[in-house]
């Protein structure tokens, strides 16, 4: 029992060392990566500089700000969604709250100081002489920069504001919510915002900020949870692994588009400093995959059969390799890329994120075809969504359970044609012509949800998942469950409020300044774009899906809805094409389209694009309407046949009074929750 308790009191007194080297790995990498790539070089003659304690001060704050937010996410994420528990938060999950509220507090802290030496850089002033509550208070309200970095310290402190009352897993999971939106502000107003092709870089950017949050704070918990010997040590890293497989994904995907949009060519790679600094990351990378490759191989299982050792030394050194990958990545903040930030952008240039497009010409109008323009939030996130559910299907089909192709067809097409409109030119023209834009809108909203909401995706998902034995911990299959029966979806699954948001949402963004608001920036025109595809889910889920939910309308109610939501369509149309007044002109002004001869004419051909793109959609499902209302009787009436057989209903008038009294308690019963396969409607 001694020597027990002699090693346990080992590994904990080695732990902080472990955390202390990795702090100190990540801060010198950033120091020795500056120095190398003149980040920190001396001040030209005749030119004002902000000083050495800026020079060297900036990247060390952000190094703690980035080491301090991706601990404060690992450690919710530890207690939120790793270790294992229920609604109330156990006694180990509320000791790493207290780590998440003393990381958030440092998180602020870096965020605040991060802000100070940022305003002193960019006015090229010392910091003593440039920081004064005026001027911090300017910076803030009236520079991308600032507020991005106030947004930041705002959500350290909301955080561990939180941490101190939490006692609920709900609330701990929106704690995690906050702090993985207080990763994102920097990248939608860094360099990568301000660079040609900053759709992708921003995108990217931001996606790999999650996914190393994610990686390298959950591997940071799993670490010290193994390492304290916490009974559900094992399971919460069992747990992780699959969610590190994903993060180290997002991370290399990302890292490549965000390198490939800031070298001018793949020779770079090896002649400039920015480009070493790259191949540094890479190298890291594939040195974690490999890593992670082993933990799966051999230390997860070691560890579930109670062997600690192997795992916590392993996951050691992989957080000295992703200290040393985070201090490469700090250290290429503040360094030029090769030919250094590109001066000659127009502000077209610069507001779109791409050159101006010929013009379309007459029909087939093919620039629409080869004017293409990636976009890593739909590229990945199709790809995902494709993966995951090719993944569901082939795991039913390996347990002899059938999937109907028609279903995987309808979903791949329907992630297809959401590619064509926001990464093809669509999506390019889509900014610079109103009636493309309509094109692209009514795709998004009445085309790719029909095809999807067929695919049944939440269907596949309860089939595919295991159920959690009684009495453990929620898993995937339950949190889906309650998530469909939750009164958000009760609320918002109402056909009436279906409606409003499908058809009233089109009116709050082209008859308002909301609609030039969200265009000026990549953030707004991917969340108009992301908005008009959710409510067009929500809208086809309520009439013609068949994932289950909290209510379920009966056939003709559901005609009924979409009879008396098209008239609001079609005026909204008309409306577009009767206006004398041009929607967004703010934004169309700042375009240079010497093409373009008559705006007005533009938008009148976006409202009979939206007219005539909205018939066929609402043809297509009314007839799918007609099909399942039919294919529901014909299962209804076999069911009461059934009956008749086996001499359950011995009067034939009897069972059809009772078929019909089914039809009619079914009608005005809402669905009910069950933890057994949902019944299938097509």
């Amino acid at each position: 029992m001694a020597t027990e308790g002699t090693t346990r009191t080992g590994r904990l007194s080695r732990l902080p060392l472990v955390l202390l080297a990795a702090a100190g790995v990540a801060v010198a990498v950033t120091v020795v990566g500056v120095w190398a790539g003149g980040g920190a070089a001396a001040g030209i003659p005749g030119i004002e500089d902000a000083g050495a304690v800026t020079a060297w001060g900036l990247p060390v704050a952000r190094t703690v700000t980035d080491a301090t937010s991706v601990a404060t996410v690992g450690a919710l994420l530890l207690v939120a969604v790793l270790l294992p528990g229920g609604k109330k938060l156990s006694p180990a999950q509320l000791r790493y709250l207290n780590w998440a509220a003393a990381a958030a507090v440092l998180w602020a802290v870096g965020s605040a100081a991060t802000l100070v030496f940022t305003l002193s850089d960019l006015f090229a002033q010392p910091v003593t002489e440039i920081v004064s509550p005026g001027v911090l208070a300017d910076f803030v309200t009236t520079d991308a920069q600032g507020r991005s970095y106030a947004l930041t310290a705002a959500a350290g402190g909301v955080i561990a504001t939180l941490c101190i009352g939490i006692g609920t897993a709900r609330w701990a999971r929106l704690a995690l919510l906050v702090a993985v939106a207080g990763l994102l502000p920097p990248a939608f107003t860094g360099h990568s915002s301000a660079s040609g092709n900053h759709d992708a870089a921003v995108t990217s950017l931001a996606l790999h900020l999650v996914g190393v949050a994610v990686w390298v704070g959950g591997l940071v918990f799993v670490l010290i949870a193994a390492a304290r010997r916490e009974v559900q040590a094992a399971d919460a890293a069992r747990r992780f692994s699959p969610l590190a497989a994903w993060a180290l994904i997002a991370v290399a995907a990302s890292g490549i588009v965000n390198a490939t949009v800031r070298l001018p060519s793949s020779g770079d790679v090896f002649t400039s400093r920015y480009g070493l600094m790259i191949l540094g990351k890479v190298i890291a990378l594939v040195l974690l995959g490999g890593i992670g490759w082993w933990h799966r191989r051999r230390t997860l299982p070691a560890l579930a059969d109670g062997g600690r050792r192997a795992f916590v030394r392993l996951a050691a050194g992989e957080l000295l390799i992703m200290a040393a990958a985070v201090g490469l990545a700090v250290a290429l903040s503040r360094t030029p890329p090769p030919g250094g930030e590109d001066a000659s952008l127009s502000r077209t240039e610069e507001l779109l994120g791409f050159p101006m497009p010929p013009p379309l010409g007459d029909f087939p109008w093919t620039p629409l075809f080869t004017q293409w323009h990636f976009d890593p939030l739909f590229a990945f996130g199709t790809a995902a969504a494709a993966l995951l559910y090719l993944a569901g299907v082939r795991k039913l089909r390996a347990r002899g359970d059938k999937w109907p192709v028609g279903r995987t067809v309808s979903w791949l097409l329907g992630l297809a044609v959401a590619v064509l409109a926001t990464i093809s030119g669509l999506a390019v023209y889509g900014k610079v012509l109103f009636s493309v834009h309509m094109g692209q809108h009514m795709i998004l909203a009445m085309t790719v949800p029909i095809l999807l909401v067929l695919g049944a995706p939440a269907t596949l998902a309860l089939r595919a998942f295991p159920a959690v034995p009684k009495g453990e911990p929620d898993g995937p299959r339950e949190m889906l469950l309650k998530l469909l029966h939750s009164r958000y979806v009760k609320l918002i699954s109402h056909p009436a409020v279906a409606s409003v948001l499908f058809i009233g949402s089109a009116f709050v963004v082209y008859y308002t300044s909301l609609f030039e608001t969200l265009m000026r920036s990549h953030l707004g025109h991917m969340f108009m774009l992301v908005h008009f595809l959710a409510a067009g889910l929500l809208f086809f889920w309520v009439i013609i899906g068949i994932d289950p939910g909290p209510r379920r309308p009966p056939h003709l109610g559901r005609l009924f809805v979409l009879i008396l939501t098209m008239p609001f369509h079609s005026w909204f149309s008309i409306s577009l094409m009767s206006s004398s007044a041009l929607i967004g002109e703010g934004w169309w002004s700042l375009l240079d389209r010497p093409w373009v001869e008559d705006a007005l004419a533009d938008q009148y051909d976006a409202g009979a694009i939206a007219w005539a793109t909205g018939d066929i959609p609402v043809l297509i499902t009314t007839i799918i309407l007609a099909i399942q209302w039919v294919r529901s009787d014909l299962r209804e009436a076999r069911r009461v046949d059934r009956q008749i057989d086996r001499g359950d209903a011995g009067d034939p008038l009897a069972a059809y009074n009772a078929y019909l009294a089914g039809l009619h308690a079914r009608d005005r019963r809402p669905a009910r929750a069950t933890t057994t396969t949902p019944t299938e409607e097509s």
